[in-house]
Protein backbone atom coordinates (compact mmCIF):
# COMPACT_ATOMS: atom_id res chain seq x y z
CA UNK A 1 0.00 0.00 0.00
CA UNK A 2 1.41 3.15 -1.34
CA UNK A 3 1.69 5.69 1.91
CA UNK A 4 2.32 8.64 0.23
CA UNK A 5 -0.06 11.13 -0.65
CA UNK A 6 -0.59 12.47 -4.11
CA UNK A 7 -1.18 16.77 -5.02
CA UNK A 8 -4.73 15.62 -5.31
CA UNK A 9 -5.00 14.48 -2.04
CA UNK A 10 -3.02 17.10 -0.49
CA UNK A 11 -5.23 19.61 -1.72
CA UNK A 12 -7.96 17.78 -0.33
CA UNK A 13 -6.13 17.91 3.23
CA UNK A 14 -5.74 21.70 3.00
CA UNK A 15 -9.33 22.30 1.93
CA UNK A 16 -10.94 20.44 4.96
CA UNK A 17 -8.47 21.96 6.96
CA UNK A 18 -9.73 25.57 6.19
CA UNK A 19 -12.97 23.81 6.47
CA UNK A 20 -12.58 23.24 10.16
CA UNK A 21 -10.99 26.59 10.56
CA UNK A 22 -13.63 28.71 9.05
CA UNK A 23 -16.79 26.52 10.59
CA UNK A 24 -15.80 24.55 13.87
CA UNK A 25 -16.86 27.48 16.02
CA UNK A 26 -14.99 27.69 19.09
CA UNK A 27 -18.28 26.36 21.17
CA UNK A 28 -18.21 23.43 19.67
CA UNK A 29 -14.50 22.56 20.32
CA UNK A 30 -14.60 23.26 23.79
CA UNK A 31 -18.11 20.96 24.32
CA UNK A 32 -16.25 18.29 22.51
CA UNK A 33 -12.97 18.49 24.61
CA UNK A 34 -15.28 18.43 27.78
CA UNK A 35 -17.44 15.80 27.59
CA UNK A 36 -15.94 12.62 29.15
CA UNK A 37 -18.86 10.40 28.02
CA UNK A 38 -18.41 8.09 24.72
CA UNK A 39 -21.50 10.02 22.57
CA UNK A 40 -21.77 13.61 22.57
CA UNK A 41 -24.99 15.11 23.61
CA UNK A 42 -27.33 15.84 20.47
CA UNK A 43 -27.35 19.82 21.03
CA UNK A 44 -23.21 19.54 19.63
CA UNK A 45 -23.46 16.52 17.46
CA UNK A 46 -26.43 18.26 15.64
CA UNK A 47 -25.27 21.28 14.92
CA UNK A 48 -21.76 20.06 13.76
CA UNK A 49 -23.72 17.57 11.97
CA UNK A 50 -25.84 20.84 10.19
CA UNK A 51 -22.25 22.29 9.05
CA UNK A 52 -21.05 18.81 7.57
CA UNK A 53 -24.65 17.88 5.49
CA UNK A 54 -24.68 21.48 4.36
CA UNK A 55 -20.80 20.64 2.79
CA UNK A 56 -21.62 17.61 1.24
CA UNK A 57 -19.55 15.56 3.77
CA UNK A 58 -21.34 14.01 6.43
CA UNK A 59 -21.93 10.31 5.73
CA UNK A 60 -18.81 9.04 4.60
CA UNK A 61 -19.56 5.54 4.95
CA UNK A 62 -22.84 5.30 2.31
CA UNK A 63 -22.98 5.17 -1.30
CA UNK A 64 -22.44 8.65 -3.38
CA UNK A 65 -26.26 8.03 -4.70
CA UNK A 66 -27.54 7.78 -0.96
CA UNK A 67 -25.43 11.01 0.02
CA UNK A 68 -22.28 9.80 0.68
CA UNK A 69 -19.56 12.07 -0.51
CA UNK A 70 -17.81 9.56 -2.53
CA UNK A 71 -14.32 9.75 -1.36
CA UNK A 72 -11.71 7.23 -1.20
CA UNK A 73 -10.51 5.86 1.66
CA UNK A 74 -7.19 8.03 1.79
CA UNK A 75 -10.03 11.36 1.76
CA UNK A 76 -11.97 9.58 4.66
CA UNK A 77 -8.83 8.73 6.65
CA UNK A 78 -7.37 12.47 6.15
CA UNK A 79 -10.44 14.31 6.83
CA UNK A 80 -11.20 11.83 10.07
CA UNK A 81 -7.25 12.52 10.89
CA UNK A 82 -7.99 16.65 10.32
CA UNK A 83 -11.47 16.47 12.81
CA UNK A 84 -9.76 14.67 15.37
CA UNK A 85 -6.60 17.42 15.49
CA UNK A 86 -9.10 20.01 15.02
CA UNK A 87 -11.05 18.90 18.14
CA UNK A 88 -14.27 18.77 16.15
CA UNK A 89 -17.48 16.64 18.11
CA UNK A 90 -17.82 12.80 17.16
CA UNK A 91 -21.18 12.37 15.29
CA UNK A 92 -24.45 10.29 16.10
CA UNK A 93 -23.27 6.72 15.18
CA UNK A 94 -26.73 4.74 15.48
CA UNK A 95 -27.94 6.78 12.46
CA UNK A 96 -24.63 7.33 9.97
CA UNK A 97 -22.54 4.66 10.84
CA UNK A 98 -25.06 1.98 12.06
CA UNK A 99 -28.19 2.01 10.60
CA UNK A 100 -28.15 4.35 7.52
CA UNK A 101 -25.51 1.27 5.75
CA UNK A 102 -28.12 -0.88 6.65
CA UNK A 103 -30.95 1.18 5.12
CA UNK A 104 -28.64 1.48 2.19
CA UNK A 105 -27.76 -2.56 1.75
CA UNK A 106 -30.81 -4.19 2.86
CA UNK A 107 -33.77 -1.65 2.33
CA UNK A 108 -36.01 -1.41 -0.33
CA UNK A 109 -36.38 1.86 -2.48
CA UNK A 110 -39.19 3.65 -0.56
CA UNK A 111 -37.08 2.52 2.72
CA UNK A 112 -34.44 4.68 1.32
CA UNK A 113 -36.41 7.87 0.08
CA UNK A 114 -37.85 7.67 3.52
CA UNK A 115 -35.02 7.21 6.22
CA UNK A 116 -31.93 7.85 4.93
CA UNK A 117 -32.59 12.17 4.20
CA UNK A 118 -33.58 12.16 7.56
CA UNK A 119 -31.14 10.91 9.26
CA UNK A 120 -28.77 13.26 6.94
CA UNK A 121 -30.46 16.43 7.85
CA UNK A 122 -30.97 14.62 11.58
CA UNK A 123 -34.55 15.39 11.75
CA UNK A 124 -34.37 11.60 12.71
CA UNK A 125 -32.50 10.28 15.68
CA UNK A 126 -31.78 6.84 15.83
CA UNK A 127 -31.41 4.22 18.92
CA UNK A 128 -30.15 0.50 18.85
CA UNK A 129 -32.42 -2.05 20.26
CA UNK A 130 -29.59 -5.39 20.36
CA UNK A 131 -28.67 -6.52 23.62
CA UNK A 132 -30.91 -7.14 26.37
CA UNK A 133 -30.34 -8.29 30.07
CA UNK A 134 -30.58 -12.16 28.85
CA UNK A 135 -28.72 -11.30 25.63
CA UNK A 136 -25.57 -9.57 25.30
CA UNK A 137 -22.93 -11.24 24.13
CA UNK A 138 -24.76 -14.44 23.34
CA UNK A 139 -27.14 -12.16 21.24
CA UNK A 140 -28.52 -14.83 19.19
CA UNK A 141 -30.64 -15.47 22.65
CA UNK A 142 -32.84 -12.50 22.14
CA UNK A 143 -36.26 -12.59 23.28
CA UNK A 144 -37.89 -9.76 22.40
CA UNK A 145 -40.76 -10.53 20.15
CA UNK A 146 -42.46 -9.35 17.27
CA UNK A 147 -45.62 -10.63 16.31
CA UNK A 148 -47.36 -9.78 12.90
CA UNK A 149 -50.76 -8.54 13.15
CA UNK A 150 -52.34 -7.71 9.55
CA UNK A 151 -49.98 -4.47 8.15
CA UNK A 152 -48.70 -4.34 11.32
CA UNK A 153 -45.67 -5.83 13.87
CA UNK A 154 -46.23 -5.61 17.98
CA UNK A 155 -43.54 -5.86 20.34
CA UNK A 156 -43.43 -7.08 23.71
CA UNK A 157 -39.85 -7.47 25.86
CA UNK A 158 -37.24 -5.27 26.71
CA UNK A 159 -33.48 -4.25 25.18
CA UNK A 160 -31.05 -2.58 27.66
CA UNK A 161 -27.47 -0.28 27.21
CA UNK A 162 -30.21 1.65 24.18
CA UNK A 163 -27.48 4.79 24.20
CA UNK A 164 -29.49 8.12 23.80
CA UNK A 165 -32.94 6.08 23.97
CA UNK A 166 -34.05 9.55 25.76
CA UNK A 167 -33.40 11.03 22.82
CA UNK A 168 -34.48 9.16 20.01
CA UNK A 169 -37.24 9.37 17.90
CA UNK A 170 -36.81 5.69 16.04
CA UNK A 171 -35.25 2.57 17.11
CA UNK A 172 -33.48 0.06 15.09
CA UNK A 173 -34.37 -3.27 16.51
CA UNK A 174 -33.32 -7.14 16.36
CA UNK A 175 -37.05 -8.94 17.59
CA UNK A 176 -37.73 -12.81 17.53
CA UNK A 177 -40.41 -13.20 15.10
CA UNK A 178 -39.84 -17.48 14.54
CA UNK A 179 -40.05 -18.91 18.23
CA UNK A 180 -40.03 -22.03 16.47
CA UNK A 181 -36.59 -21.83 14.15
CA UNK A 182 -32.96 -22.29 15.08
CA UNK A 183 -32.50 -18.98 17.47
CA UNK A 184 -30.27 -17.29 14.80
CA UNK A 185 -32.95 -17.93 11.95
CA UNK A 186 -36.00 -16.82 14.02
CA UNK A 187 -34.65 -13.18 14.18
CA UNK A 188 -35.87 -10.09 11.88
CA UNK A 189 -34.62 -6.16 11.93
CA UNK A 190 -37.39 -3.77 12.28
CA UNK A 191 -37.44 -0.17 12.27
CA UNK A 192 -39.69 1.07 15.51
CA UNK A 193 -40.64 4.76 16.40
CA UNK A 194 -39.89 5.74 19.50
CA UNK A 195 -42.88 8.20 20.35
CA UNK A 196 -45.79 6.15 21.00
CA UNK A 197 -47.93 4.82 24.30
CA UNK A 198 -45.83 1.09 24.29
CA UNK A 199 -42.40 2.62 25.19
CA UNK A 200 -41.17 3.19 28.01
CA UNK A 201 -37.50 4.38 28.35
CA UNK A 202 -35.73 3.98 31.97
CA UNK A 203 -32.58 5.43 32.28
CA UNK A 204 -29.26 3.55 33.48
CA UNK A 205 -26.66 6.65 34.91
CA UNK A 206 -23.17 5.63 34.42
CA UNK A 207 -20.80 5.21 37.35
CA UNK A 208 -19.05 8.76 36.20
CA UNK A 209 -22.76 9.93 36.41
CA UNK A 210 -23.47 10.23 32.76
CA UNK A 211 -27.33 9.63 31.37
CA UNK A 212 -26.48 7.96 28.01
CA UNK A 213 -27.61 4.62 28.43
CA UNK A 214 -31.19 3.43 29.20
CA UNK A 215 -33.36 0.22 29.95
CA UNK A 216 -36.10 0.48 26.82
CA UNK A 217 -39.58 -1.85 27.67
CA UNK A 218 -42.03 -2.39 24.85
CA UNK A 219 -45.27 -3.57 25.51
CA UNK A 220 -47.54 -3.90 22.49
CA UNK A 221 -45.33 -1.44 20.86
CA UNK A 222 -46.41 -1.17 17.32
CA UNK A 223 -44.74 -0.41 13.83
CA UNK A 224 -45.48 -1.00 10.09
CA UNK A 225 -44.83 -4.00 8.21
CA UNK A 226 -43.20 -1.60 5.75
CA UNK A 227 -40.82 -0.84 8.38
CA UNK A 228 -38.78 -4.45 8.16
CA UNK A 229 -35.57 -4.72 7.03
CA UNK A 230 -34.70 -7.55 4.77
CA UNK A 231 -36.78 -10.43 4.85
CA UNK A 232 -38.12 -12.07 7.73
CA UNK A 233 -35.45 -14.33 9.68
CA UNK A 234 -33.23 -12.64 7.98
CA UNK A 235 -32.27 -9.88 11.41
CA UNK A 236 -28.83 -11.99 11.96
CA UNK A 237 -27.03 -11.59 8.36
CA UNK A 238 -28.13 -7.97 8.42
CA UNK A 239 -26.79 -7.72 12.41
CA UNK A 240 -23.49 -9.23 11.44
CA UNK A 241 -23.30 -6.81 8.47
CA UNK A 242 -24.21 -3.91 10.65
CA UNK A 243 -21.71 -4.76 13.84
CA UNK A 244 -18.80 -5.65 11.37
CA UNK A 245 -19.27 -1.78 10.10
CA UNK A 246 -19.53 -0.71 14.01
CA UNK A 247 -16.23 -2.41 14.35
CA UNK A 248 -14.10 -1.17 11.87
CA UNK A 249 -15.87 1.03 9.71
CA UNK A 250 -14.17 4.16 11.01
CA UNK A 251 -10.80 5.73 11.77
CA UNK A 252 -10.21 5.48 15.41
CA UNK A 253 -6.69 5.66 15.32
CA UNK A 254 -6.33 9.73 14.52
CA UNK A 255 -8.68 10.45 17.74
CA UNK A 256 -6.34 8.03 19.90
CA UNK A 257 -3.05 9.80 18.32
CA UNK A 258 -4.23 13.41 18.71
CA UNK A 259 -5.26 12.43 22.35
CA UNK A 260 -1.79 11.10 22.89
CA UNK A 261 -0.48 14.62 21.55
CA UNK A 262 -2.80 16.68 24.15
CA UNK A 263 -1.19 14.50 27.18
CA UNK A 264 1.79 14.73 25.43
CA UNK A 265 1.44 18.89 25.47
CA UNK A 266 0.29 18.86 29.04
CA UNK A 267 3.25 16.79 30.49
CA UNK A 268 5.45 20.17 29.77
CA UNK A 269 3.72 21.90 32.53
CA UNK A 270 2.59 19.38 35.16
CA UNK A 271 4.83 18.74 37.83
CA UNK A 272 7.20 15.33 38.45
CA UNK A 273 7.95 14.87 41.80
CA UNK A 274 11.45 14.34 41.09
CA UNK A 275 11.04 18.05 40.00
CA UNK A 276 10.93 19.42 36.63
CA UNK A 277 7.48 18.33 34.78
CA UNK A 278 6.18 14.69 33.87
CA UNK A 279 7.62 15.51 30.07
CA UNK A 280 10.97 14.67 31.49
CA UNK A 281 10.28 11.85 33.67
CA UNK A 282 11.83 8.68 31.93
CA UNK A 283 9.27 6.31 32.78
CA UNK A 284 6.19 8.31 31.60
CA UNK A 285 7.92 9.16 28.38
CA UNK A 286 8.29 5.73 27.74
CA UNK A 287 4.88 4.91 28.35
CA UNK A 288 3.92 7.82 26.04
CA UNK A 289 6.38 6.56 23.30
CA UNK A 290 5.00 2.93 23.23
CA UNK A 291 1.14 3.97 23.16
CA UNK A 292 2.23 6.45 20.29
CA UNK A 293 4.04 3.70 18.32
CA UNK A 294 0.87 0.76 18.75
CA UNK A 295 -1.84 3.66 17.54
CA UNK A 296 0.20 4.21 14.52
CA UNK A 297 0.50 0.38 14.06
CA UNK A 298 -3.28 0.72 14.86
CA UNK A 299 -3.55 3.02 12.25
CA UNK A 300 -2.09 1.09 9.14
CA UNK A 301 -4.61 -1.81 9.78
CA UNK A 302 -7.46 0.60 9.55
CA UNK A 303 -6.34 1.97 5.93
CA UNK A 304 -6.05 -1.55 5.14
CA UNK A 305 -9.40 -1.98 5.99
CA UNK A 306 -10.21 1.00 4.24
CA UNK A 307 -9.10 -0.11 1.52
CA UNK A 308 -10.74 -3.19 1.58
CA UNK A 309 -14.11 -1.50 1.71
CA UNK A 310 -13.46 0.84 -1.71
CA UNK A 311 -13.06 -2.12 -3.55
CA UNK A 312 -16.01 -3.60 -2.48
CA UNK A 313 -15.05 -6.37 -0.44
CA UNK A 314 -16.98 -6.96 2.69
CA UNK A 315 -15.48 -5.34 5.99
CA UNK A 316 -15.36 -9.02 7.14
CA UNK A 317 -13.69 -11.09 10.60
CA UNK A 318 -10.81 -8.68 10.52
CA UNK A 319 -12.73 -5.72 12.05
CA UNK A 320 -12.75 -8.20 15.06
CA UNK A 321 -8.87 -7.13 15.25
CA UNK A 322 -10.20 -3.39 15.18
CA UNK A 323 -12.42 -3.62 17.62
CA UNK A 324 -10.20 -5.48 20.04
CA UNK A 325 -7.07 -3.63 19.61
CA UNK A 326 -8.71 0.02 19.47
CA UNK A 327 -10.65 -0.18 22.49
CA UNK A 328 -7.89 -1.57 24.78
CA UNK A 329 -5.92 0.96 22.98
CA UNK A 330 -8.41 4.00 23.90
CA UNK A 331 -8.50 2.74 27.51
CA UNK A 332 -4.45 2.27 27.80
CA UNK A 333 -4.77 6.42 26.77
CA UNK A 334 -7.16 6.75 29.32
CA UNK A 335 -5.25 5.06 32.26
CA UNK A 336 -1.95 7.55 31.17
CA UNK A 337 -4.16 10.53 31.32
CA UNK A 338 -5.11 9.87 34.94
CA UNK A 339 -1.27 8.78 36.28
CA UNK A 340 -0.42 12.31 34.40
CA UNK A 341 -2.64 14.51 36.92
CA UNK A 342 -2.34 11.99 40.08
CA UNK A 343 -3.97 13.74 42.73
CA UNK A 344 -6.16 16.26 40.52
CA UNK A 345 -7.65 13.11 38.39
CA UNK A 346 -9.23 11.79 41.23
CA UNK A 347 -12.17 14.36 41.48
CA UNK A 348 -15.54 13.26 39.82
CA UNK A 349 -17.85 16.12 38.96
CA UNK A 350 -21.17 15.21 39.75
CA UNK A 351 -22.60 17.84 37.91
CA UNK A 352 -23.23 17.65 33.68
CA UNK A 353 -22.66 19.60 31.35
CA UNK A 354 -18.42 20.00 31.91
CA UNK A 355 -18.65 23.06 29.24
CA UNK A 356 -20.33 26.32 28.66
CA UNK A 357 -20.86 28.99 31.52
CA UNK A 358 -22.57 26.24 33.83
CA UNK A 359 -19.62 24.18 34.40
CA UNK A 360 -18.26 23.06 37.37
CA UNK A 361 -14.86 25.05 38.19
CA UNK A 362 -12.41 22.21 38.08
CA UNK A 363 -9.68 21.22 40.86
CA UNK A 364 -6.74 22.24 38.88
CA UNK A 365 -7.19 22.04 34.67
CA UNK A 366 -10.35 20.82 33.12
CA UNK A 367 -8.70 18.34 31.21
CA UNK A 368 -7.31 16.88 34.99
CA UNK A 369 -11.40 16.83 35.66
CA UNK A 370 -12.35 15.43 32.82
CA UNK A 371 -9.24 12.34 33.37
CA UNK A 372 -11.34 10.46 35.78
CA UNK A 373 -15.05 10.31 34.39
CA UNK A 374 -13.48 9.67 30.89
CA UNK A 375 -11.52 6.77 32.14
CA UNK A 376 -14.83 5.47 34.29
CA UNK A 377 -16.94 5.85 31.13
CA UNK A 378 -14.74 4.38 28.29
CA UNK A 379 -14.45 0.75 30.36
CA UNK A 380 -17.51 0.41 28.12
CA UNK A 381 -15.29 0.21 25.20
CA UNK A 382 -14.05 -3.50 25.65
CA UNK A 383 -18.16 -4.83 26.11
CA UNK A 384 -20.07 -2.80 23.79
CA UNK A 385 -20.32 -3.53 20.09
CA UNK A 386 -19.54 -7.32 21.14
CA UNK A 387 -16.97 -8.07 24.38
CA UNK A 388 -12.85 -8.94 24.09
CA UNK A 389 -13.68 -12.20 24.83
CA UNK A 390 -16.33 -12.42 21.57
CA UNK A 391 -14.04 -10.42 19.11
CA UNK A 392 -10.95 -13.36 20.58
CA UNK A 393 -13.44 -15.78 19.41
CA UNK A 394 -14.17 -14.82 15.61
CA UNK A 395 -10.57 -13.98 15.36
CA UNK A 396 -9.81 -17.40 16.64
CA UNK A 397 -12.26 -18.95 14.19
CA UNK A 398 -12.47 -17.12 11.13
CA UNK A 399 -9.14 -15.53 10.88
CA UNK A 400 -6.72 -18.05 12.44
CA UNK A 401 -8.80 -21.04 11.87
CA UNK A 402 -8.42 -22.46 14.89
Amino acid sequence: MDLDFTPDELAFQAEVRAFLAERLSPRLREAAANTPSVFVEPDITREWQAELHAKGWLATLWPREFGGPGWTPVQKYLFEKECADAGAPALPVQGLKLVGPVICKFGTPAQQARFLPRILSGEDYWCQGYSEPGAGSDLASLACRAERRGDKYVINGTKIWTTHAHHANWIFALVRTDASARKQDGISFLLIPMDQPGITVSPIVSIANDHELNQTFFDNAETGVENLIGAEGQGWTIAKYLLENERGGSCAAPFLLAELGRIERAARDVPADHGGTMRDDPHFAQRLAQLRLEAEAFEITELRILADLAKGRPAGPQTSLIKLVGANLRQAVDTLAVDLYGYEAMQLPTARPLYGNAAPEPIGSREAQLALPSWLNDRAWTIFGGSDEVQKTIIAKQVLGL
